[in-house]
């Protein structure tokens, strides 16, 4: 990841702590056997906010490493972002 700045870092972090907290209740409605139906509707909760983060990190490397990566004449970036892409919208 290339430097971002203080704000993007704060706000990535703060998402992931945020998700790290829904994970750890998620796993305490399993062991507390809550209804099914619940925990479902959690961990798609969990996933929305993880693909949220995804695309926050995407444009932040669209916008500074890849831009960067192609005005130096390095082409071969695009691949990998399309790749990533591809990856994430599986």
């Amino acid at each position: 990841m290339s430097p971002h700045d203080e704000k993007t870092i704060k706000e990535l972090v703060n998402r992931m702590n945020r998700i790290e907290g829904q994970i750890r209740g998620i796993k305490g409605m399993i062991e507390r056997h809550v209804y099914c139906d619940d925990i479902l509707n959690q961990i798609s909760s969990a996933q929305s906010a993880l693909d949220g983060a995804s695309r926050l990190l995407l444009e932040k490397h669209m916008k500074s490493c890849v831009k960067e990566q192609l005005q130096a004449g390095d082409e071969q970036v695009i691949d990998e972002v399309l790749k990533t892409i591809f990856r994430m919208i599986r």
